[in-house]
Order: structure tokens, then sequence, then C-alpha cells
């Protein structure tokens, strides 16, 4: 089983009206049938929302002014992926069912909030975990939570009120898109799971959404998950990537964190931008890059970095 650890699936459909349920909209990669051909079962489905110092970048009339509309935004989001007979894990014993009778085309999702104003308050916490959120990352720009990317800055107050509330409803931290200042105030403070679902190496791509050394070998030292993005500026500084870029990045991480037992996928594949930025065109490439990382890897660490890792992550994570 591969696992995909970042996928904007109802971000595309809602704001760009591209649906899941039927085949890649022109020029894109993902859709339920495409993972399947993949041999993809197990995605990190994101809450995505956009603020609307957004718009210019993110190309997009869908933005939020303040949290409640955030909240509305990310609400609608959950509702489209229970259209989308897409079950969601919640717990180790959702996750054991699944990962035991797998077969190719069935998929299944692990909920991630991807910025952290949705949650209008941390007291509000527990109604998403209601609803099935189970990672959070609290930045992707500044959010009232904390800095992030091109946006220095620590944990805010309240950020440091919502890592409690998250600890507490054991929910997984993801530091993806935080700030540097944000990611050392969260190893001081925080003490649950911890992963970096979508963020290479930054001494292959000096840029504040990369992560250092440091980051990773911290992470792994508590356990935890890198996964590599397949976005061609966080692969390069420059030019189209290629598969090769991946297993580049996938090295480099692996040394980083004392091995590759740490490392995973985390595509981010259509997340604002389409195939043509992207190290891979089609989900039919997964095999290609399984054999390029065999190069590098014994083949049971290649089946780790392609799904196991993150399933062994879960089964230690996710609660009880």
């Amino acid at each position: 089983m591969i696992v995909d650890a970042h996928l904007d699936i109802a971000w595309n459909a809602i704001s760009a009206g591209r649906g899941f349920l039927g085949e890649p909209a022109p020029g894109y990669v993902i859709s339920r049938s495409s993972l399947a051909r993949g041999g993809v079962g197990l995605v990190f489905a994101t809450l995505y929302t956009a603020p609307a110092r957004a718009r210019r970048a993110m190309r997009t009339r869908f933005v939020y002014e303040n949290a409640h509309e955030a909240g509305l935004m990310a609400t609608a989001e959950v509702n489209y992926y229970r259209t989308c007979d897409l079950p969601l894990i919640g717990d180790r014993r959702q996750l054991q069912r699944h990962v035991r009778g797998w077969r190719r085309g069935r998929l299944a999702a692990v909920l991630l909030m991807e910025g952290a104003d949705p949650v209008e308050s941390p007291a509000q916490l527990g109604a998403w975990v209601d609803r099935g959120v189970r990672i959070i990352g609290p930045a992707w720009g500044r959010t009232r939570y904390s800095g992030g990317t091109h946006a220095p800055g620590g944990l805010t107050a309240l950020g440091v009120q919502l890592l409690k509330a998250m600890r507490r409803k054991k929910v997984i931290l993801d530091i993806s898109h935080m700030a540097d200042k944000a990611v050392a105030d969260a190893f001081e403070l925080w003490r649950g799971p911890v992963m970096s679902s979508h963020s290479n190496a930054r001494d292959l791509v000096p840029a504040d959404r990369q992560i250092t050394n440091a980051t990773a070998a911290e992470i792994a030292r508590r356990g935890g998950m890198l996964g590599i993005s397949f976005y061609e500026h966080h692969l390069k500084s420059s030019g189209p990537a290629t598969l090769d870029d991946i297993v580049r990045h996938a090295v480099h991480l692996a040394l980083a964190a004392g091995g590759p037992e740490h490392v995973g996928l985390g595509s981010d594949l259509d997340g604002g931008f389409d195939a043509k930025h992207s190290a891979m065109q089609d989900t039919s490439e997964f095999s290609e890059l399984s054999r390029k990382l065999r190069k590098e890897f014994s083949a049971s660490q290649v089946e780790g970095i392609m799904g196991t890792n993150w399933l062994g992550f879960l089964a230690r994570s996710l609660p009880a």
C-alpha cells in the first residue's frame, strides 16, 4: 500500500471545480481512480483554507477574511469528503482494519488541517476532532496561531493554547509551513507525536519553506516522519524536477534523520500547481519511483518510504 501524506482533494474540488470522483482534470494528476491505479491506499486529505492575502498567489476567489469564514470553508471541505465514499481513519483500530483488508482500489483518508485558522478558538478544537481531524499544521503563511512560510515569527499566545489543547485531544502536530521560530517554540512545548507532511531538505533548496537538517533530526528523535513534496520548486532551485530529485531529497533526509524509516511521501500533487510543475505527471510513475529508490535503499526501506513508515507512525500516534 502506498501512502501519500498530503493531498488537497477538497480544496481542489471546491475552489477550482476539479472533482475527485472522476478522472483527473486535464493537466492534473489526482483523482480517486488515478490513486487506485497507482496503488495508493491511504492519503492524508487536507482541510486547507486560503487567507484573503493569498488571493493573488493562489489565483482563487475562495478565500477567508476572518476565522469564522475559515471555519465555514473547512466545514464545507469536511462535507465534501463525506460525499466521496472516502472512509476517514480516526483511531488505531480503524487503521488496522483498513490495512488488513486492503486491496488495490480501496482508499481511506486521515484528515489533516493545513493552517489552523478554521479553529476559531482552542476551546473549539473538540468539535473538529469530532468531525474527524487527527492532524493539525498550525501555519500556512502567518495564522493567528503561528508564524509561517514567508512570515517569520513564533507561536502566538493563542498558538501555545492550541498545542496544549491538541495534546489533550491526542491530535498530531504537523510542522510543515511553520516558521523556524515557531518550530523551535513547538519543540520546547510539544510532547506528542510530530511530523512534517510535505517539506523537503533546505540544504538542497534553500528557502524557509523547507526544513533544516536539525529539524529533521529532532523530528526523527521524537519518532516522527518527514514527507517529501513533489512540487518542482520544493525539489530544485530552478528548472523542471524529475523523480530523481525526489530520490535525492529522500537520501538527504534519511541521512539527516539517522535512517530512512523516518522518510515518506507527502506529494502535495495538484495542490496549487499542475502536472507540468510536478516531478510526477501520472500516478503510474509510483512504480518507477520505487525502482529509482531501490538504487539507494534496500527493498524493505523502499517499502517503508512508499508507505509502511507512515502506517507505523499512525499506528503509534493515532488515538487508541
